[in-house]
């Protein structure tokens, strides 16, 4: 596992911007503003996969506006599953993304209601579904060595 911890709130506050991004998407599935919200989230979570999550828009956000009004961090957490979760809804954008670009309305649906199921999951219960992947794929591979 990664040694870089991080504040545990960071990335339910980003789950919680994913999750409105993302539902305002859904909803406006085939239109510019549906287009372009994805386009946005396919980059947010490149950024968070390819670079880390101190790098991308929510992120940042959290870093310098919401975390300086903050009580101090308590509860830290490795950065390794946080950043494993980005790369799964990274995945989902991707989807989302060819679906666009075949006019597959019915693809691009589902990749972004998957991204947002997992989003809300994080947002509302604190539940990070591509963190626990990463921790069972953690597992199975320490199993195997």
């Amino acid at each position: 596992m990664s040694t870089k911890q991080i504040d545990a709130r960071g990335p339910r506050f980003g789950a919680a911007i994913t999750t409105v991004v993302l539902a305002i998407a859904f909803l406006n599935i085939d239109s510019s503003v549906g287009n372009g919200l994805i386009f946005l989230q396919t980059f947010v979570f490149a950024l968070g996969s390819l670079v880390g999550l101190q790098a991308q828009p929510y992120g940042l956000i959290f870093t310098k506006v919401v975390k300086p009004r903050l009580s101090a961090a308590t509860v830290f957490e490795d950065a390794a599953p946080p950043r494993f979760a980005q790369s799964v809804g990274f995945g989902f954008a991707l989807a989302a993304v060819a679906g666009i670009a075949v006019g597959s309305s019915l693809v691009t649906q589902i990749a972004v209601g998957f991204a947002l199921a997992a989003a809300f999951l994080n947002a509302a219960f604190n539940f990070c579904l591509g963190c626990e992947m990463y921790l069972a794929l953690k597992r199975l591979t320490s199993r195997a060595a």
